[in-house]
C-alpha cells in the first residue's frame, strides 16, 4: 500500500558523452541494463541526488569500456510503485524471494544460486530478477522502480559506520517514470558538462 512514491526525485546517469547529448536532444532513451551482475536487477541506473558519483562512475569506466568522454545528464523520475530497500516490506519480499529459490536451488543439487562479490552482484540481481518473474508470474503489481542505499568505500574517519561512497541508487523498470531529462548546471545556473568535487 505505501510503496508507491508520492513526489518526483532527481537522477543522475554517467555515461558516453555522445549518447548523454542524444537522450538530451530527445533522439534516443537510456537502455536498460540487463548485466547478470546488476547490484538492482534490470532497469536503467541512476544515482540518487548524485551528480559527482555520476561522473565518478562514468570516469571510471573510462578504464574498462566504451566511455571516451565521460557525460553526466540528470532526469526527474517518478518512482510510482517502488521496491525500496529502505522499507521493511520491500526487505521482506526480497527475503522470501532468496528463501524460494535456495529451496528451487537444493531441488536441483544446489547449482542454481550465484555469488556475489562487492562489485559484481550477480545473486542479488538474480533474487531481484526473480522477485520481479514472480510477481509477473503471480499477477501482483509490477514495479516500476528498485531503490536501495549502498555503503561503499572507506570510513570517513575513524570510529564512524558513513563511508566515503555512500550513495543511493535506482534502476528504472518503467521507462514511463522517467518524466524527463536535463543538463547538469553548475552552482552559477550555467551548463556543465559534469560537476565533480576531488
Amino acid at each position: 500500500m505505501y510503496c508507491i512514491s508520492p513526489s518526483f526525485v532527481l537522477g543522475f546517469h554517467g555515461c558516453e558523452r555522445e549518447i548523454g547529448e542524444r537522450v538530451l536532444a530527445g533522439e534516443a532513451t537510456l537502455l536498460d541494463s540487463t548485466n547478470d551482475y546488476d547490484w538492482l536487477g534490470r532497469g536503467a541506473y541512476f544515482w540518487e541526488n548524485n551528480p559527482q558519483r555520476a561522473l565518478s562512475f562514468a570516469t571510471n569506466a573510462q578504464k574498462r569500456s566504451s566511455i571516451k568522454n565521460p557525460f553526466v545528464i540528470g532526469a526527474v523520475i517518478d518512482l510510482g510503485r517502488c521496491l525500496d530497500f529502505t522499507t521493511e516490506s520491500a526487505l521482506r519480499e526480497i527475503r522470501q524471494t532468496y528463501l524460494w529459490l535456495e529451496a528451487a536451488s537444493k531441488e536441483e543439487g544446489g547449482q542454481l544460486l550465484k555469488t556475489n562479490n562487492p562489485y559484481l552482484r550477480r545473486l542479488d540481481c538474480q533474487v531481484i530478477d526473480a522477485l520481479h518473474t514472480f510477481r509477473e508470474f503471480t499477477e501482483a503489481p509490477a514495479y516500476d522502480s528498485v531503490r536501495s542505499p549502498f555503503w561503499e568505500g572507506e570510513r570517513l574517519y575513524p570510529g564512524t559506520d558513513f563511508m566515503h561512497e555512500t550513495h543511493v541508487q535506482l534502476a528504472i523498470r518503467n521507462v514511463k517514470s522517467i518524466k524527463g531529462y536535463f543538463r547538469v548546471l553548475d552552482l552559477t545556473g550555467k551548463p556543465v558538462e559534469f560537476v565533480r568535487s576531488e
